[in-house]
């Protein structure tokens, strides 16, 4: 019986929002060449996902966010954001 209880997040990022979930590890399967999976998050698209970060039970939010988003900035947009040049007074 699985102790892994299945998490979701919806993060609004550059104009798009983003659906992750998080799902349990998987033992390898020699038989069919299978790794191991850890546990983790998953970036759901089309019906599809995509692997994005470990899942850690218990981590905090504010710093899975930042987790997630740094992911999307650089598999999905590319790179970060430019740093915004200093405003003259």
């Amino acid at each position: 019986m699985s102790s892994h209880k299945v998490e979701q997040r919806r993060i609004s990022h550059r104009g798009r929002e983003f659906h992750f979930v998080s799902y349990e590890a998987q033992v390898a399967n020699e038989r069919r060449g299978q790794p191991a999976i850890p546990a983790m998050w998953y970036l759901m698209n089309e019906g599809k996902r995509r692997p994005v970060v470990p899942h850690v039970p218990g981590q905090e939010p504010i710093e899975l966010d930042g987790a997630l988003l740094r992911w999307v900035d650089e598999q999905v947009f590319g790179g970060t954001l430019p740093a915004r040049p200093a405003r003259r007074r």
